[in-house]
């Protein structure tokens, strides 16, 4: 049975979950605490995460970043802040979906399906291509045993181009993938990233691996 973290302080919402998702065959476990949380990602093997943003001892965008420095167990924030900055926030901070309340539990199961699947899938733990090396457990990247010292935002992007080498990625569809489309006026963020990777990834290299086609986006050949 798979197991799924409960990080809410509104403990009527917590307890219906907790019903719900029983009904639906999934072991809960339940805190209010954020510092709780991290401790307990820690010690236990969670398939999802539910996270809220308010917490009452911290906030769940710090929870996230925190766990992200050692998991990556998929994670859902669910909370009532809606705005565009908060999203955007949360998706940096290394969440893998966003729903606002009031919410359907149905779309809920729905996410949590998708987001454990694609986790269990993904059992490649190292890419390698023209000498950069992502150690995928461990959140590092390398080029020709040189540590990059990548954000996790910059090696999902770098991932992305390496795991589609020869494709070209557009602006578009690393925004769908990075960001949930939360970018979808202004997709200049893409480019403010790809500035920072090649900062990291080309600079100091003679050979420049990641190159842009003028009007549609980005390869790694």
């Amino acid at each position: 049975m798979e197991k799924i973290l409960i990080v809410e302080d509104d403990n009527s919402l917590s307890q219906l979950l907790e019903f719900q998702l029983k009904y639906a065959h999934y072991d809960t476990f339940i805190t209010s605490s954020g510092e709780e949380a991290i401790e307990l990602v820690k010690k236990n093997n969670y398939n999802l995460i539910i996270l809220d943003i308010m917490l009452l001892d911290k906030n769940g965008i710090d929870v996230c970043r925190e766990i992200r420095t050692f998991s990556e167990v998929p994670i859902i924030m669910l909370t009532a802040k809606d705005s565009i900055n908060d999203k955007i926030s949360a998706f940096d901070a290394g969440t893998d979906d966003y729903l606002t309340k009031p919410f359907e539990f149905a779309e809920l199961l729905a996410r949590i399906k998708a987001n454990t699947k694609k986790f269990h899938n993904s059992d490649i733990k190292i890419l390698s291509h023209q000498g950069i090396t992502i150690f995928l457990e461990t959140y590092r990247a390398e080029r020709d045993g040189i540590e990059l010292n990548l954000t996790k935002k910059e090696l999902k992007i770098l991932q992305l181009l390496l795991e589609n080498k020869g494709k070209v990625i557009s602006k578009e569809e690393i925004i769908d993938k990075l960001w949930k489309g939360i970018y979808e006026e202004n997709n200049n963020i893409v480019s403010v990233y790809i500035n920072y990777l090649r900062n990291k990834v080309d600079k100091n290299f003679s050979e420049k691996l990641i190159e842009n086609v003028r009007g549609i986006g980005y390869i790694i050949r």
